[in-house]
Protein backbone atom coordinates (compact mmCIF):
# COMPACT_ATOMS: atom_id res chain seq x y z
CA UNK A 1 0.00 0.00 0.00
CA UNK A 2 3.23 2.69 0.73
CA UNK A 3 3.83 4.34 -2.15
CA UNK A 4 7.09 4.56 -2.02
CA UNK A 5 7.14 0.87 -2.19
CA UNK A 6 6.08 -0.21 -5.29
CA UNK A 7 7.40 -3.50 -6.15
CA UNK A 8 5.72 -6.50 -5.26
CA UNK A 9 6.73 -8.71 -2.21
CA UNK A 10 7.27 -12.08 -2.01
CA UNK A 11 5.41 -13.65 1.08
CA UNK A 12 6.16 -17.71 1.43
CA UNK A 13 2.75 -19.47 2.47
CA UNK A 14 5.10 -20.67 6.18
CA UNK A 15 5.16 -16.27 6.48
CA UNK A 16 1.61 -15.36 6.10
CA UNK A 17 0.48 -15.50 9.61
CA UNK A 18 -2.90 -16.56 8.13
CA UNK A 19 -3.57 -14.04 6.23
CA UNK A 20 -6.33 -13.78 3.57
CA UNK A 21 -6.68 -12.03 0.34
CA UNK A 22 -7.96 -8.18 0.99
CA UNK A 23 -6.57 -7.56 4.22
CA UNK A 24 -4.12 -4.77 5.35
CA UNK A 25 -0.95 -6.66 7.14
CA UNK A 26 2.32 -5.33 8.09
CA UNK A 27 5.30 -6.56 6.49
CA UNK A 28 8.88 -6.81 7.89
CA UNK A 29 11.19 -6.99 4.52
CA UNK A 30 13.89 -9.90 5.31
CA UNK A 31 15.86 -10.42 2.03
CA UNK A 32 15.86 -6.77 -0.63
CA UNK A 33 15.36 -7.38 -3.95
CA UNK A 34 18.09 -8.90 -6.51
CA UNK A 35 18.59 -8.60 -10.10
CA UNK A 36 16.36 -12.08 -10.41
CA UNK A 37 14.12 -11.98 -7.59
CA UNK A 38 11.48 -9.45 -5.76
CA UNK A 39 11.71 -8.49 -2.31
CA UNK A 40 10.66 -11.24 0.43
CA UNK A 41 8.74 -10.40 3.41
CA UNK A 42 7.28 -11.63 6.25
CA UNK A 43 3.58 -10.97 7.77
CA UNK A 44 4.18 -9.77 11.81
CA UNK A 45 0.69 -8.35 11.81
CA UNK A 46 -2.91 -9.02 10.84
CA UNK A 47 -4.58 -5.67 10.88
CA UNK A 48 -8.02 -6.95 9.00
CA UNK A 49 -10.04 -6.18 6.11
CA UNK A 50 -8.70 -3.14 3.94
CA UNK A 51 -12.74 -1.95 3.77
CA UNK A 52 -13.00 -1.64 7.87
CA UNK A 53 -12.61 2.02 8.53
CA UNK A 54 -10.75 1.27 11.44
CA UNK A 55 -8.61 -1.30 10.13
CA UNK A 56 -7.35 1.38 7.21
CA UNK A 57 -6.69 4.24 10.35
CA UNK A 58 -4.60 1.37 12.17
CA UNK A 59 -2.72 1.30 9.10
CA UNK A 60 -1.76 4.61 9.52
CA UNK A 61 -0.63 4.64 12.92
CA UNK A 62 1.59 1.50 12.14
CA UNK A 63 3.07 3.54 9.26
CA UNK A 64 4.23 6.24 11.22
CA UNK A 65 5.13 4.02 14.06
CA UNK A 66 2.79 5.94 16.57
CA UNK A 67 2.98 4.43 20.14
CA UNK A 68 -0.83 3.18 21.18
CA UNK A 69 -0.65 1.60 23.93
CA UNK A 70 1.37 2.47 27.43
CA UNK A 71 4.13 0.47 28.37
CA UNK A 72 2.96 -1.58 31.69
CA UNK A 73 5.62 -0.04 33.80
CA UNK A 74 3.57 3.49 33.02
CA UNK A 75 0.13 1.92 33.18
CA UNK A 76 1.56 0.57 37.24
CA UNK A 77 3.06 4.00 37.85
CA UNK A 78 -0.52 5.97 36.92
CA UNK A 79 -2.47 3.72 39.17
CA UNK A 80 -0.41 4.72 42.22
CA UNK A 81 -1.13 8.19 41.54
CA UNK A 82 -3.58 10.34 43.36
CA UNK A 83 -5.39 13.30 42.84
CA UNK A 84 -5.94 13.62 46.67
CA UNK A 85 -4.37 16.84 48.06
CA UNK A 86 -2.05 16.77 51.06
CA UNK A 87 -1.81 19.23 54.00
CA UNK A 88 1.67 20.13 53.00
CA UNK A 89 0.80 20.62 49.62
CA UNK A 90 -2.38 22.96 50.46
CA UNK A 91 0.38 24.98 52.61
CA UNK A 92 2.78 25.53 49.92
CA UNK A 93 -0.01 26.81 47.43
CA UNK A 94 -2.34 29.67 47.05
CA UNK A 95 -6.38 28.63 47.44
CA UNK A 96 -8.04 30.21 44.47
CA UNK A 97 -11.34 27.71 45.03
CA UNK A 98 -13.60 30.25 45.70
CA UNK A 99 -12.63 32.59 42.80
CA UNK A 100 -14.83 33.22 39.78
CA UNK A 101 -12.41 30.61 37.18
CA UNK A 102 -13.74 28.42 34.70
CA UNK A 103 -13.17 26.65 31.55
CA UNK A 104 -14.16 27.05 28.16
CA UNK A 105 -13.54 23.97 25.50
CA UNK A 106 -14.70 21.83 22.40
CA UNK A 107 -18.13 20.51 23.46
CA UNK A 108 -16.13 16.94 23.10
CA UNK A 109 -12.97 18.19 25.20
CA UNK A 110 -12.20 16.16 28.27
CA UNK A 111 -8.55 17.12 28.96
CA UNK A 112 -9.28 20.28 30.26
CA UNK A 113 -5.58 22.07 31.34
CA UNK A 114 -6.53 25.40 30.66
CA UNK A 115 -9.14 27.92 33.22
CA UNK A 116 -9.00 31.79 33.04
CA UNK A 117 -10.48 34.84 35.49
CA UNK A 118 -10.49 38.39 35.39
CA UNK A 119 -11.11 40.66 38.04
CA UNK A 120 -11.41 44.66 37.31
CA UNK A 121 -8.52 47.10 38.91
CA UNK A 122 -8.22 50.20 39.69
CA UNK A 123 -6.44 50.99 36.51
CA UNK A 124 -7.22 48.08 34.27
CA UNK A 125 -7.72 44.42 34.57
CA UNK A 126 -5.77 41.57 36.36
CA UNK A 127 -6.10 38.34 34.19
CA UNK A 128 -5.80 34.59 35.47
CA UNK A 129 -4.45 31.77 33.37
CA UNK A 130 -4.50 28.99 35.44
CA UNK A 131 -2.66 25.61 34.11
CA UNK A 132 -3.19 22.00 35.40
CA UNK A 133 -0.06 21.28 37.18
CA UNK A 134 1.27 18.14 35.26
CA UNK A 135 4.20 18.27 36.33
CA UNK A 136 3.88 17.48 40.46
CA UNK A 137 2.45 14.17 39.27
CA UNK A 138 4.85 13.21 35.57
CA UNK A 139 8.20 13.45 37.30
CA UNK A 140 11.72 14.00 35.42
CA UNK A 141 13.02 10.28 35.24
CA UNK A 142 9.66 8.65 35.60
CA UNK A 143 8.63 6.09 33.60
CA UNK A 144 5.26 8.37 32.90
CA UNK A 145 7.74 11.42 32.30
CA UNK A 146 10.00 8.65 29.40
CA UNK A 147 6.71 7.79 27.91
CA UNK A 148 5.59 11.74 27.83
CA UNK A 149 8.83 12.57 25.96
CA UNK A 150 8.73 9.81 23.26
CA UNK A 151 5.61 10.76 22.64
CA UNK A 152 6.20 14.54 22.90
CA UNK A 153 2.17 15.38 21.89
CA UNK A 154 -1.15 14.10 22.19
CA UNK A 155 -2.40 13.60 18.32
CA UNK A 156 -5.71 14.19 17.75
CA UNK A 157 -7.69 13.59 14.68
CA UNK A 158 -11.37 13.31 13.61
CA UNK A 159 -13.58 11.35 16.67
CA UNK A 160 -9.98 10.28 18.32
CA UNK A 161 -7.23 10.75 20.18
CA UNK A 162 -3.87 9.53 21.20
CA UNK A 163 -2.73 10.99 24.60
CA UNK A 164 0.76 11.91 25.29
CA UNK A 165 -0.59 10.99 29.08
CA UNK A 166 -1.89 7.82 29.94
CA UNK A 167 -6.48 9.07 30.60
CA UNK A 168 -6.23 8.14 33.76
CA UNK A 169 -3.78 11.60 34.15
CA UNK A 170 -4.94 13.69 30.69
CA UNK A 171 -8.66 13.32 31.49
CA UNK A 172 -9.13 12.35 35.40
CA UNK A 173 -6.18 13.74 37.86
CA UNK A 174 -5.01 16.23 35.88
CA UNK A 175 -8.02 17.89 34.24
CA UNK A 176 -9.28 20.90 35.63
CA UNK A 177 -12.88 19.33 35.89
CA UNK A 178 -15.86 21.24 37.36
CA UNK A 179 -16.31 21.83 41.29
CA UNK A 180 -13.41 19.87 41.85
CA UNK A 181 -10.02 21.03 43.00
CA UNK A 182 -7.22 20.92 41.82
CA UNK A 183 -3.54 21.80 41.44
CA UNK A 184 -2.69 24.31 38.97
CA UNK A 185 0.10 26.51 37.98
CA UNK A 186 -0.99 30.03 38.01
CA UNK A 187 -0.24 33.50 35.90
CA UNK A 188 -1.60 36.87 36.96
CA UNK A 189 -1.38 39.51 34.07
CA UNK A 190 -2.15 43.42 35.06
CA UNK A 191 -3.21 45.18 32.39
CA UNK A 192 -4.07 48.99 31.78
CA UNK A 193 -7.46 49.84 29.90
CA UNK A 194 -5.42 50.48 26.94
CA UNK A 195 -3.85 46.41 27.03
CA UNK A 196 -0.81 47.31 28.15
CA UNK A 197 0.82 44.83 30.41
CA UNK A 198 1.74 46.59 33.61
CA UNK A 199 3.05 43.08 35.36
CA UNK A 200 2.96 39.56 35.87
CA UNK A 201 3.21 37.16 38.72
CA UNK A 202 3.48 33.44 38.62
CA UNK A 203 3.02 30.87 41.64
CA UNK A 204 1.61 27.58 42.27
CA UNK A 205 -1.78 27.48 43.36
CA UNK A 206 -5.29 25.47 44.13
CA UNK A 207 -8.56 26.38 42.14
CA UNK A 208 -11.87 24.73 41.72
CA UNK A 209 -12.96 25.42 38.02
CA UNK A 210 -17.13 26.79 38.73
CA UNK A 211 -18.44 26.01 35.39
CA UNK A 212 -17.48 24.27 32.13
CA UNK A 213 -18.43 26.52 29.26
CA UNK A 214 -18.36 25.38 25.89
CA UNK A 215 -17.19 27.64 22.96
CA UNK A 216 -20.41 28.06 21.04
CA UNK A 217 -22.21 28.50 25.11
CA UNK A 218 -19.86 31.03 25.35
CA UNK A 219 -20.62 32.80 21.88
CA UNK A 220 -24.32 32.59 22.32
CA UNK A 221 -24.10 34.19 25.90
CA UNK A 222 -22.17 37.23 24.43
CA UNK A 223 -24.55 37.41 21.45
CA UNK A 224 -27.86 36.74 23.78
CA UNK A 225 -27.26 37.64 26.64
CA UNK A 226 -27.97 35.91 29.84
CA UNK A 227 -31.90 35.93 29.80
CA UNK A 228 -32.71 33.12 32.37
CA UNK A 229 -29.88 34.36 34.81
CA UNK A 230 -28.47 30.69 34.73
CA UNK A 231 -25.01 32.54 35.21
CA UNK A 232 -25.29 35.61 37.34
CA UNK A 233 -21.82 35.77 38.89
CA UNK A 234 -19.72 34.19 35.45
CA UNK A 235 -21.88 36.44 32.85
CA UNK A 236 -20.34 39.79 33.75
CA UNK A 237 -16.93 38.37 33.52
CA UNK A 238 -17.40 36.98 30.07
CA UNK A 239 -18.35 40.38 28.95
CA UNK A 240 -15.03 41.26 30.95
CA UNK A 241 -13.17 39.00 29.39
CA UNK A 242 -14.58 39.76 25.33
CA UNK A 243 -14.25 43.53 25.49
CA UNK A 244 -10.17 42.70 27.04
CA UNK A 245 -9.88 40.03 24.51
CA UNK A 246 -10.90 41.98 21.35
CA UNK A 247 -8.35 45.45 22.79
CA UNK A 248 -5.41 42.71 23.06
CA UNK A 249 -6.28 41.09 19.60
CA UNK A 250 -6.48 44.76 18.26
CA UNK A 251 -3.15 45.35 19.91
CA UNK A 252 -1.51 42.61 18.57
CA UNK A 253 -2.41 43.09 15.08
CA UNK A 254 -1.06 46.73 15.28
CA UNK A 255 1.95 45.49 16.67
CA UNK A 256 2.48 43.17 13.30
CA UNK A 257 1.23 39.73 14.56
CA UNK A 258 -0.03 37.92 11.14
CA UNK A 259 -3.40 36.35 11.13
CA UNK A 260 -4.31 34.30 8.35
CA UNK A 261 -7.83 34.08 6.96
CA UNK A 262 -8.07 30.21 5.52
CA UNK A 263 -11.04 27.97 5.90
CA UNK A 264 -10.32 24.64 8.32
CA UNK A 265 -12.21 21.89 7.35
CA UNK A 266 -13.78 19.52 10.00
CA UNK A 267 -15.26 15.91 9.70
CA UNK A 268 -17.95 15.11 11.32
CA UNK A 269 -18.76 11.50 12.12
CA UNK A 270 -21.79 9.05 12.51
CA UNK A 271 -22.60 7.30 15.30
CA UNK A 272 -20.93 3.88 12.95
CA UNK A 273 -17.66 5.95 12.52
CA UNK A 274 -18.55 6.94 8.90
CA UNK A 275 -18.05 10.27 7.51
CA UNK A 276 -21.49 12.18 7.80
CA UNK A 277 -20.39 15.25 6.99
CA UNK A 278 -16.98 17.67 6.14
CA UNK A 279 -17.94 21.20 7.28
CA UNK A 280 -15.87 24.44 8.05
CA UNK A 281 -14.56 24.55 11.85
CA UNK A 282 -16.69 26.94 13.43
CA UNK A 283 -14.41 30.00 15.04
CA UNK A 284 -16.45 32.72 16.96
CA UNK A 285 -15.77 35.32 19.62
CA UNK A 286 -15.08 32.33 22.49
CA UNK A 287 -11.96 30.95 19.97
CA UNK A 288 -10.72 34.15 20.06
CA UNK A 289 -11.20 34.97 23.33
CA UNK A 290 -9.50 31.76 24.41
CA UNK A 291 -6.55 31.98 21.68
CA UNK A 292 -6.01 35.82 22.56
CA UNK A 293 -5.54 35.15 26.96
CA UNK A 294 -3.37 31.58 25.89
CA UNK A 295 -1.10 33.54 23.47
CA UNK A 296 -0.20 36.39 26.37
CA UNK A 297 -0.19 33.70 28.83
CA UNK A 298 2.82 31.88 26.76
CA UNK A 299 4.33 35.35 25.90
CA UNK A 300 4.73 36.75 29.10
CA UNK A 301 6.12 33.42 30.62
CA UNK A 302 8.73 33.46 27.98
CA UNK A 303 9.70 37.34 28.84
CA UNK A 304 9.30 35.58 32.68
CA UNK A 305 11.90 33.03 31.58
CA UNK A 306 14.49 35.37 29.79
CA UNK A 307 14.42 37.75 32.44
CA UNK A 308 15.85 35.60 35.03
CA UNK A 309 17.77 33.79 32.32
CA UNK A 310 16.39 30.24 32.52
CA UNK A 311 17.22 28.21 29.59
CA UNK A 312 14.04 26.76 28.56
CA UNK A 313 12.06 25.60 25.14
CA UNK A 314 10.94 28.28 22.89
CA UNK A 315 8.70 28.40 20.14
CA UNK A 316 10.25 30.16 17.40
CA UNK A 317 9.48 31.52 13.74
CA UNK A 318 11.90 32.75 12.16
CA UNK A 319 11.63 34.99 9.43
CA UNK A 320 10.54 34.28 5.56
CA UNK A 321 13.87 33.40 3.01
CA UNK A 322 13.50 36.67 0.67
CA UNK A 323 13.55 34.22 -2.64
CA UNK A 324 10.83 32.84 -1.46
CA UNK A 325 8.51 36.47 -0.79
CA UNK A 326 10.36 37.13 -4.30
CA UNK A 327 8.21 34.06 -5.84
CA UNK A 328 5.39 35.29 -4.09
CA UNK A 329 5.52 38.86 -5.16
CA UNK A 330 5.56 37.49 -8.89
CA UNK A 331 2.44 35.69 -8.33
CA UNK A 332 0.49 38.76 -6.41
CA UNK A 333 1.54 41.17 -9.22
CA UNK A 334 -1.19 39.73 -10.98
CA UNK A 335 -3.61 41.17 -8.65
CA UNK A 336 -1.69 44.50 -8.47
CA UNK A 337 -0.15 44.04 -5.35
CA UNK A 338 3.31 44.09 -3.80
CA UNK A 339 5.03 43.14 -0.77
CA UNK A 340 8.13 45.31 -0.11
CA UNK A 341 10.62 42.38 0.67
CA UNK A 342 13.57 44.40 1.47
CA UNK A 343 15.82 43.56 4.76
CA UNK A 344 14.64 43.06 8.01
CA UNK A 345 10.73 42.24 6.64
CA UNK A 346 8.54 43.01 9.75
CA UNK A 347 5.02 41.13 9.75
CA UNK A 348 3.27 44.03 10.03
CA UNK A 349 3.87 44.31 6.32
CA UNK A 350 2.63 41.09 5.72
CA UNK A 351 -0.70 41.83 7.68
CA UNK A 352 -0.68 45.25 5.71
CA UNK A 353 -0.93 43.04 2.34
CA UNK A 354 -3.41 40.01 3.79
CA UNK A 355 -5.90 43.56 5.28
CA UNK A 356 -5.93 44.71 1.48
CA UNK A 357 -7.36 41.66 0.44
CA UNK A 358 -9.36 41.20 3.11
CA UNK A 359 -13.20 40.04 1.45
CA UNK A 360 -12.12 40.28 -2.03
CA UNK A 361 -11.91 36.98 -4.36
CA UNK A 362 -7.96 36.91 -4.35
CA UNK A 363 -8.16 36.44 -0.24
CA UNK A 364 -8.04 32.83 0.03
CA UNK A 365 -5.08 32.12 -2.92
CA UNK A 366 -3.33 34.75 -1.36
CA UNK A 367 -3.16 34.16 2.10
CA UNK A 368 -2.79 30.41 1.25
CA UNK A 369 0.43 31.36 -0.85
CA UNK A 370 1.64 33.55 1.55
CA UNK A 371 1.41 30.63 4.18
CA UNK A 372 3.08 28.16 2.14
CA UNK A 373 6.10 30.59 1.79
CA UNK A 374 7.27 31.04 5.60
CA UNK A 375 9.28 28.96 7.58
CA UNK A 376 7.69 26.29 9.99
CA UNK A 377 7.39 27.20 13.58
CA UNK A 378 9.57 24.96 15.54
CA UNK A 379 10.82 24.25 19.19
CA UNK A 380 14.38 25.49 19.95
CA UNK A 381 16.87 26.17 22.79
CA UNK A 382 17.31 29.61 21.02
CA UNK A 383 15.34 32.39 21.37
CA UNK A 384 14.94 34.36 17.69
CA UNK A 385 11.66 35.51 18.90
CA UNK A 386 7.89 34.51 17.04
CA UNK A 387 8.12 35.98 13.80
CA UNK A 388 4.44 35.63 12.64
CA UNK A 389 3.15 36.54 15.85
CA UNK A 390 5.40 39.84 16.07
CA UNK A 391 6.71 38.51 19.29
CA UNK A 392 10.21 38.74 20.83
CA UNK A 393 9.98 35.90 23.46
CA UNK A 394 7.71 33.26 22.98
CA UNK A 395 6.71 29.21 24.55
CA UNK A 396 4.64 27.05 24.66
CA UNK A 397 2.76 26.35 28.47
CA UNK A 398 -0.86 26.63 28.38
CA UNK A 399 -1.29 22.48 27.44
CA UNK A 400 1.26 20.87 29.62
CA UNK A 401 -1.80 17.53 28.89
CA UNK A 402 -0.98 16.99 25.73
CA UNK A 403 2.60 19.28 25.27
CA UNK A 404 5.58 18.20 26.26
CA UNK A 405 7.12 21.48 26.20
CA UNK A 406 4.61 23.45 28.57
CA UNK A 407 5.48 20.29 30.66
CA UNK A 408 9.04 21.18 31.06
CA UNK A 409 8.59 24.67 30.97
CA UNK A 410 6.45 24.01 33.91
CA UNK A 411 9.11 22.40 35.65
CA UNK A 412 11.84 24.97 35.01
CA UNK A 413 9.20 27.45 36.53
CA UNK A 414 8.34 25.71 39.37
CA UNK A 415 11.74 24.56 40.06
CA UNK A 416 13.04 28.37 40.11
CA UNK A 417 9.84 29.69 41.82
CA UNK A 418 11.59 27.92 45.29
CA UNK A 419 15.48 28.49 44.06
CA UNK A 420 14.73 32.49 42.88
CA UNK A 421 17.70 32.41 41.15
CA UNK A 422 19.31 30.26 37.80
CA UNK A 423 22.74 29.56 38.91
CA UNK A 424 25.90 28.60 36.08
CA UNK A 425 25.70 25.19 37.82
CA UNK A 426 21.95 24.86 37.08
CA UNK A 427 22.31 26.19 33.22
CA UNK A 428 24.78 24.26 32.65
CA UNK A 429 22.45 21.33 33.36
CA UNK A 430 19.78 22.55 32.03
CA UNK A 431 20.93 23.84 28.34
CA UNK A 432 21.68 20.13 26.81
CA UNK A 433 18.52 19.05 28.10
CA UNK A 434 16.82 22.07 26.84
CA UNK A 435 17.92 21.02 23.23
CA UNK A 436 17.35 17.43 22.90
CA UNK A 437 13.83 18.30 24.41
CA UNK A 438 13.25 20.68 21.76
CA UNK A 439 14.63 18.32 19.04
CA UNK A 440 12.43 15.63 19.84
CA UNK A 441 9.37 17.94 20.59
CA UNK A 442 9.61 19.21 17.23
CA UNK A 443 9.97 15.72 15.67
CA UNK A 444 7.41 14.61 17.17
CA UNK A 445 5.17 17.65 16.40
CA UNK A 446 5.61 17.17 12.58
CA UNK A 447 4.55 13.37 12.97
CA UNK A 448 1.48 14.31 14.74
CA UNK A 449 0.78 16.99 12.33
CA UNK A 450 1.41 14.02 9.40
CA UNK A 451 -0.61 11.60 10.98
CA UNK A 452 -3.41 14.05 11.57
CA UNK A 453 -3.52 14.85 7.84
CA UNK A 454 -3.20 11.07 6.78
CA UNK A 455 -6.13 10.57 8.80
CA UNK A 456 -8.30 13.14 7.28
CA UNK A 457 -7.47 12.73 3.81
CA UNK A 458 -8.94 8.80 4.72
CA UNK A 459 -11.69 10.13 5.96
CA UNK A 460 -12.26 12.26 2.99
CA UNK A 461 -11.20 9.39 0.34
CA UNK A 462 -13.93 7.21 2.43
CA UNK A 463 -16.49 10.16 1.82
CA UNK A 464 -16.29 10.47 -1.45
CA UNK A 465 -16.18 6.60 -2.26
CA UNK A 466 -20.18 6.84 -3.65
CA UNK A 467 -19.52 10.01 -5.18
CA UNK A 468 -17.57 8.46 -8.38
CA UNK A 469 -19.28 10.31 -11.43
CA UNK A 470 -20.41 13.19 -9.54
CA UNK A 471 -19.55 17.00 -10.96
CA UNK A 472 -18.89 20.10 -8.17
CA UNK A 473 -17.65 23.66 -8.64
CA UNK A 474 -14.04 23.85 -7.37
CA UNK A 475 -10.97 25.88 -6.78
CA UNK A 476 -7.40 25.43 -7.59
CA UNK A 477 -5.62 25.42 -4.42
CA UNK A 478 -1.85 24.50 -5.96
CA UNK A 479 -0.62 23.54 -9.35
CA UNK A 480 2.18 21.23 -9.92
CA UNK A 481 4.37 20.34 -12.14
CA UNK A 482 1.89 16.60 -12.15
CA UNK A 483 -1.44 18.47 -11.97
CA UNK A 484 -4.11 20.73 -10.43
CA UNK A 485 -5.13 20.01 -6.79
CA UNK A 486 -8.76 21.35 -6.58
CA UNK A 487 -10.87 21.87 -3.60
CA UNK A 488 -14.60 20.72 -3.88
CA UNK A 489 -16.09 23.84 -2.39
CA UNK A 490 -19.18 22.71 -1.24
CA UNK A 491 -18.02 19.70 0.44
CA UNK A 492 -14.37 20.81 1.55
CA UNK A 493 -12.55 17.93 -0.14
CA UNK A 494 -9.44 18.29 -2.16
CA UNK A 495 -8.58 16.25 -5.31
CA UNK A 496 -6.13 15.99 -8.00
CA UNK A 497 -6.58 16.08 -11.39
CA UNK A 498 -3.42 15.00 -13.02
CA UNK A 499 -1.97 16.38 -16.11
CA UNK A 500 -2.14 13.14 -18.12
CA UNK A 501 -6.17 13.79 -17.81
CA UNK A 502 -5.96 17.12 -19.36
CA UNK A 503 -6.13 16.16 -23.17
CA UNK A 504 -7.12 19.29 -24.66
CA UNK A 505 -3.41 20.58 -25.38
CA UNK A 506 0.01 20.02 -23.99
CA UNK A 507 0.73 21.55 -20.83
CA UNK A 508 4.07 22.93 -19.31
CA UNK A 509 4.39 24.16 -15.54
CA UNK A 510 5.15 27.96 -15.28
CA UNK A 511 6.08 27.85 -11.33
CA UNK A 512 6.38 31.39 -10.25
CA UNK A 513 3.08 31.86 -12.04
CA UNK A 514 1.72 28.86 -9.91
CA UNK A 515 0.61 27.95 -13.40
CA UNK A 516 -0.17 25.80 -16.35
CA UNK A 517 -0.34 26.57 -20.07
CA UNK A 518 -1.34 25.23 -22.91
CA UNK A 519 1.47 24.96 -25.93
CA UNK A 520 -1.50 25.01 -28.51
CA UNK A 521 -3.99 27.03 -27.43
CA UNK A 522 -3.01 28.91 -24.61
CA UNK A 523 -5.55 28.04 -22.06
CA UNK A 524 -3.89 28.42 -18.47
CA UNK A 525 -5.03 27.16 -15.38
CA UNK A 526 -3.95 29.32 -12.38
CA UNK A 527 -3.68 28.79 -8.25
CA UNK A 528 -7.14 30.48 -7.20
CA UNK A 529 -9.48 30.06 -10.46
CA UNK A 530 -12.42 28.26 -10.48
CA UNK A 531 -13.12 24.97 -12.42
CA UNK A 532 -15.70 22.02 -12.77
CA UNK A 533 -14.59 18.60 -11.75
CA UNK A 534 -15.86 15.19 -12.12
CA UNK A 535 -14.58 12.76 -9.05
CA UNK A 536 -13.40 10.19 -11.47
CA UNK A 537 -11.67 7.64 -9.10
CA UNK A 538 -11.08 7.24 -5.34
CA UNK A 539 -8.12 5.12 -3.77
CA UNK A 540 -8.56 4.63 -0.06
CA UNK A 541 -5.63 2.56 0.44
CA UNK A 542 -3.41 5.56 -0.87
CA UNK A 543 -5.66 8.17 0.38
CA UNK A 544 -6.22 9.69 -3.19
CA UNK A 545 -9.32 11.22 -4.55
CA UNK A 546 -8.89 11.48 -8.69
CA UNK A 547 -10.65 14.31 -10.37
CA UNK A 548 -11.01 15.41 -13.95
CA UNK A 549 -12.41 18.72 -15.99
CA UNK A 550 -15.93 18.36 -16.04
CA UNK A 551 -16.63 21.47 -18.44
CA UNK A 552 -15.11 24.75 -19.62
CA UNK A 553 -15.14 27.56 -17.14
Amino acid sequence: LEPKYSDDIFVADKDKMDAKPRQVVCVDIIEFPAKNHPSVGKVTEILGFSNDPDVELRSIFHKHDVRQVFPEKVTRDVKKITGKISPQERELRRNLTKEMIFTIDGASAKDFDDAVSLDKTDKGYRLGVHIADVSHFVTEGSAVFNEALERATSIYYPDGVIPMLPFELSNEICSLKPGVERLTLSIYIDYDLKGKVKGHEVFTSIIKSQHRFTYDQVAGLLENGDAKGKFKKAYPVLQMMRDLSQTLRKLRVKNGSVNFNIPEPMVHLDAEGHVDRIAIAEHNIAHELIEEFMLAANQEVARHLVKKEIPSIHRIHEPPDEDKLDHFNEFIDGFGLRLQTTNNIKPLTLQKLLSKVEGKPEERVVNTLLLRSLKKAIYSETDPGHFCLGFEHYTHFTSPIRRFPDLITHASLKYFLKKKKCSLKDKKRLRPLVKDYAEQSTHMAIKAMKVEREVVDLRKAQFMQDKIGQTFSGIITSVTSFGLFVELVDILVEGLIHISNLRDDYYIFYEAEHMLKGQRHNRTFKIGEEVVARVSHVDIALRRIDLSIASDR
